[in-house]
């Protein structure tokens, strides 16, 4: 079975995961939180770096950090994970939903225009399986209504947009550094800005906000989010080789383009003008004339050996959301169009030429 991804660790990681170890700094304190915040930020090209636990809680934090006014409305795609409307709502906050673009299937910015309303405070752009979203328009809108910006950069490890990468556009963004990321601690997550005093927050709500003047003291309620230094020495090594990684990814993505150039029935992801599609994975969409959806796709390429994985089911037809009464009646068609016929191919860092190959095959006689 060829797997979808797979972790992707050298010498350099095994060598700082034995000096972690043997330093004594095994928690999370130690030099390579340090460095790995850094050289993280640094390569997203913003002044600081904030690790935490994941992706999901570098979201939660995030949301947390910017202090709005329960009840005030964050825009964010119904295309996307559960992570997103979760850390919006753990936050005392209101997601507003709204479809992807059918290109990118990242977050449809003039729909966001038409849904922005005196209760707005906050958009979240997420970057889809390597492609940013428009930032141009995110940010114009921002401007024009005074909202803060979150970026969702979990899936685009160095990316970009006119020039500028993943994670140097919002007040916050937040990456994700699990097992199958371009950048992996295993478990592991980041959040990025320009601003001072929000790292500090940040940094406190991730260690139980506890206060420097009294240490078992707490005026406010934190979170145990603590990245360990084992971890961030896992991640400085993946750091340190995060432009191989890209290129590989799009070296990846390149060779599927060639070999599924013109199949009749499958669309192919999109790299815009003045983008950088890392291809996180490479996902595509059938037809609308292909009579059997992504599932039975999904079917037919495991008899062959090949493994996949679907796209995101829409936040409004989650069943956790609908029993909390949220997203009632809304709905999505482009998302609900590419949820059902979407899923992406393996594109692990260790695949080869011969692999992809294999699946191109797979994916022909599948669609034959």
């Amino acid at each position: 079975m060829i797997p979808v991804s797979e972790p992707l660790l050298d010498e350099r990681a095994l060598a700082y995961v034995e000096e972690a170890v043997k330093s004594g700094w095994i928690s999370s304190h130690g030099r390579f939180i340090d460095e790995f915040e850094r050289r993280w930020a640094e390569f997203c090209g913003v002044a600081h770096g904030v690790a935490v636990t994941n992706g999901t809680a570098a979201l939660q934090a995030a949301m947390e950090a910017l202090e709005l006014e329960p009840g005030s409305e964050v825009i964010l795609p119904t295309f996307t994970i559960i992570s997103c409307v979760a850390a919006v709502l753990r936050a005392g906050l209101k997601p507003v939903l709204v479809d992807c673009e059918p290109e990118t299937w990242c977050l449809d910015v003039n729909e966001a225009a038409g849904k922005t309303s005196d209760k707005t405070r906050a958009i979240m752009p997420v970057h889809i399986y390597g492609h940013m979203a428009d930032m141009d328009l995110v940010m114009k809108l921002a401007e024009r209504h005074g909202l803060a910006v979150i970026e969702d950069a979990a899936e685009a490890h160095g990316a970009e947009f006119s020039g500028k990468r993943a994670g140097s556009f919002g007040v916050m963004a937040c990456f994700s550094f699990y097992a199958n990321k371009i950048v992996s601690t295993g478990e592991g997550g980041m959040v990025v800005t320009n601003d001072a005093k929000l790292a500090e927050r940040l940094r406190s709500l991730r260690n139980l906000s506890f206060r420097e003047d009294r240490r078992f003291w707490h005026t406010e309620l934190g979170h145990n989010f603590r990245m360990t230094n084992v971890q961030a020495a896992i991640g400085l090594a993946q750091t340190e080789r995060v432009a191989e990684h890209v290129a590989r990814k799009r070296s990846i993505a390149a060779r599927y383009n060639e070999r599924l150039k013109g199949l009749d029935g499958l669309i192919l992801p999109v790299e815009r003008p003045g983008c950088k599609n890392v291809y996180w994975v490479y996902a595509v969409v059938l037809k609308d004339a292909v009579s059997f959806d992504a599932a039975e796709l999904a079917a037919r390429l495991k008899a062959y050996g090949v493994d996949t994985r679907p796209f995101f089911t829409g936040m409004h037809e989650q069943p956790v959301f609908a029993e909390r009464g949220l997203f009632a009646g809304e709905r999505y068609p482009v998302t609900e169009r590419i949820s059902r016929r979407g899923l992406y191919l393996p594109s692990g860092l260790p695949l080869r030429d011969h692999d992809i190959d294999f699946v191109c095959d797979a994916v022909r006689r599948s669609l034959a």
